[in-house]
């Protein structure tokens, strides 16, 4: 996936900067990025519409499991940033936590969850994960 515009096939897409918004870590600022990235998103279709309807639904879904693992495993405050792409939408959130997701067994019947990480490997056209002295950045780029 492309991440820089070449030459002069610019999108208007670049006309929208990157969001960055921080949260506490508490259960509600999961809403709060679903709501940040929704209004985003917005706006990057008012310039730049959407390849398929799905591709919001999508960045919305991948936001919101992303989020509720930083919540649910990292104590303490996590960043999310959403910046157009050449093709794309990436997707960077940043948590207090060293540890890198592995997937886990999906088992609907106890309620477990297990079935975020795969969900995000499924939506995502990239993901990536970069450890730091602080914690944590999940990378992902997403069709748009």
């Amino acid at each position: 996936m492309a991440t820089e515009p070449r030459g002069n096939d610019a999108s208007a897409s670049w006309a929208i900067t990157a969001r960055t918004a921080r949260f506490a870590g508490e259960p509600r600022d999961v809403t709060g990025a679903r709501l940040a990235t929704e209004e985003f998103l917005r706006e990057l279709a008012e310039i730049s519409p959407p390849s398929a309807p799905e591709c919001r639904y999508d960045i919305v879904l991948v936001v919101t499991e992303l989020a509720a693992n930083a919540v649910q495993y990292a104590p303490g405050p996590f960043e999310l940033r959403l910046r157009p792409t050449f093709d794309g939408v990436h997707v960077m959130l940043g948590d207090t936590s060293r540890v890198v997701p592995e997937p886990r067994p999906f088992r609907p019947d106890s309620g477990g969850g297990g079935i975020g990480w795969h969900l995000v490997h499924a939506l995502c056209d990239q993901v990536s994960v970069v450890s730091h002295a602080t914690g944590k950045d999940v990378h992902v780029f997403l069709p748009w």
